[in-house]
């Protein structure tokens, strides 16, 4: 009785408080999610990918037990893929994981809360669509979008929906890159006159899987489904695993590095995209049949919005053939330089007494200083265990979850960062300089709207 009669009080309690949540327009499952609610966040995998089984889940494992969530399902097309993701999250999370063949089987489920997305770079935007209609939160990798038409209809459904997306743009987690957007959104930095960016790499296997590759085989997974809205075009395993050397299925360089790098010039300088891009390179050195470049310099043009900016460039530099594998960011103003591989302030390039004498100005030096005292190392090999970045990043999406704020990363900063990657794959494809339509949010080449 006295079991029955605590069942009955607890119950009760349930329902009072679900009939006053529900009046405050909340939906049971956003009522579950708040912070102090028993419940679990139930989470699915949307692509056992090498990104979520070193990045994603290594970042989970250090707060899931705190924030009280758990990954109950994986979803993958390859039926190798889907078999590895079951065993290896059975072993992570220490019970039984549901494994699906594909994303209808996962969402039929009915209890998964929020889900990670790490597919194919052009699937991206697409899926995350998927997951919110499913009522599910979404931490959804980059690029964003590889299409302006995958762009928009991705932005109108979140921005339409109460659920919690954060873009994969970790940085946007780091206490470094957070000091820097404060110094120079305070005005402490000046007007920004010019930004450096680099990401170059010497890896033979760098987004090649020719083990995979031979392992691939159509009756294994699901081809067409893998396509989604790209031309149809028969099954060719590289371009299921390999898929960052093909346009249309990855920008390659763009979507996948300079994503990153170009989100921080937004964020810092509150321009939201390039106003013209221009870019060449080609495949210079690793002649393996692909087709996206291996070598690419762009220059972004990015007009004045206010007193913080005055117009600047920025260059985008990365190679394949050769590099230390640490990205660079370095931001200049007429006063010195933001050196975000060094995470200091400096004079360096900064307006000396002598030249400005000679013009009667006042010198313009910043002062000498550190953005934090914490050592942040930006890995250019995304797949690292021991990622702050990204443990950081993946917590923050997690605790609002639970509490239902804006994350660090909103679907603005994947929908900006894609209309630069957009603009410099335009550019890249055509030879010709590519423009932003504010008006119709389209990418235009030589006055018409840039198709794949």
């Amino acid at each position: 009785m006295n079991n029955s009669r605590r069942h009955f009080i607890k119950q009760s309690a349930k329902a009072v408080a679900a009939t006053y949540i529900t009046s405050l327009g909340f939906s049971a499952k956003s009522y579950a999610n708040i912070i102090g609610s028993n419940d679990r966040v139930r989470l699915g995998v949307v692509g056992f990918s090498d990104r979520h089984r070193n990045s994603h889940i290594p970042a989970f494992m250090h707060h899931y037990k705190e924030l009280n969530f758990d990954i109950v399902a994986v979803s993958d097309l390859w039926k190798k893929r889907r078999d590895e993701g079951k065993l290896f999250l059975q072993n992570k999370m220490g019970h039984d994981i549901t494994a699906c063949k594909n994303n209808d089987e996962l969402y039929a489920l009915k209890d998964i809360d929020a889900v990670f997305i790490s597919t194919a770079d052009f699937q991206h935007a697409l899926l995350a669509i998927e997951a919110v209609k499913a009522k599910c939160d979404v931490y959804c990798e980059k690029p964003f979008a590889e299409t302006m038409e995958d762009n928009r209809a991705a932005l109108k459904v979140i921005k339409a929906s109460d659920r919690i997306v954060q873009i994969g743009s970790q940085r946007r987690s780091g206490s470094n890159y957070q000091a820097a957007a404060d110094f120079i959104q305070q005005g402490k930095f000046g007007p920004i006159t010019m930004v450096e960016l680099t990401w170059n790499v010497n890896q033979p296997g760098r987004w090649r899987r020719p083990d995979l590759v031979a392992q691939c085989k159509e009756e294994d997974l699901d081809w067409k489904r893998f396509l989604l809205n790209r031309p149809f075009e028969n099954f060719d395993p590289r371009k299921y695993l390999e898929y960052r050397l093909f346009w249309p299925y990855s920008s390659g360089m763009p979507g996948q590095w300079m994503s990153h790098q170009i989100d921080t010039v937004h964020w810092f300088s509150q321009l939201p995209h390039p106003r013209s891009v221009t870019a060449n390179g080609g495949v210079y050195w690793w002649k393996d049949g692909r087709k996206n470049w291996d070598t690419t310099t762009a220059v972004l043009d990015y007009g004045p919005l206010n007193d913080m900016n005055t117009g600047f460039q920025v260059v985008f530099m990365s190679r394949m053939h050769n590099g230390d594998d640490k990205p660079g960011e370095i931001y200049y103003s007429n006063g010195g330089e933001l050196n975000l591989v060094t995470n200091k302030v400096s004079s360096k390039g900064g307006l000396k007494e002598g030249p400005a004498a000679a013009m009667h100005l006042k010198p313009n030096l910043l002062p000498e200083l550190d953005l934090t005292s914490t050592a942040i190392k930006v890995e250019a090999g995304a797949n690292t265990g021991d990622d702050i970045l990204t443990s950081s990043h993946v917590r923050n999406w997690m605790e609002c979850v639970r509490s239902r704020k804006q994350p660090n990363a909103p679907v603005e900063a994947g929908y900006n960062h894609s209309i630069a990657t957009i603009m410099t794959n335009a550019a890249v494809r055509t030879g010709s300089k590519a423009t932003f339509d504010d008006k119709t949010q389209e990418v235009m080449v030589n006055g018409k709207v840039f198709k794949y």
